[in-house]
């Protein structure tokens, strides 16, 4: 039937996209991402995990340190380097904050601690 259409050529209608996979192919294939990353989240109701699984993360992620964003360890450092490195004028308030960890490092120096 899909012969005798006078629309297009008679390859458009043959079952070129209804082929299988091979069996070989299928073994020897890589598998799809496997594992990914951040796919179970601790607080999904939905997540199948067992109380063991979720308790032995927990446990796990107590341990580990906080990452903290290189944006934050700048401003640990110098509370008005974010803003400058985005082009801005610091805040009032982290300018206030540059001089108050100034003056704490002089005290510090002053007494020898740092």
């Amino acid at each position: 039937m899909s012969g005798y259409s006078s629309v297009g050529q008679s390859s458009v209608y043959e079952a070129g996209d209804q082929r299988n996979v091979k069996n070989s192919e299928i073994q020897e294939a890589d598998r799809y991402h496997e594992g990914k990353i951040n796919s179970h989240q601790a607080n999904d109701s939905k997540d199948e995990r067992s109380i063991a699984n979720k308790l032995a993360r927990e446990e796990k992620r107590t341990k580990e340190p906080e990452p903290i964003s290189k944006e934050a360890a700048e401003s640990q450092k110098d509370p008005t380097l974010p803003a400058r490195n985005h082009g801005n004028e610091p805040s009032k308030g982290a300018k206030i904050d540059a001089e108050i960890q100034a003056e704490e490092e002089e005290m510090l120096k002053k007494k020898g601690i740092k």
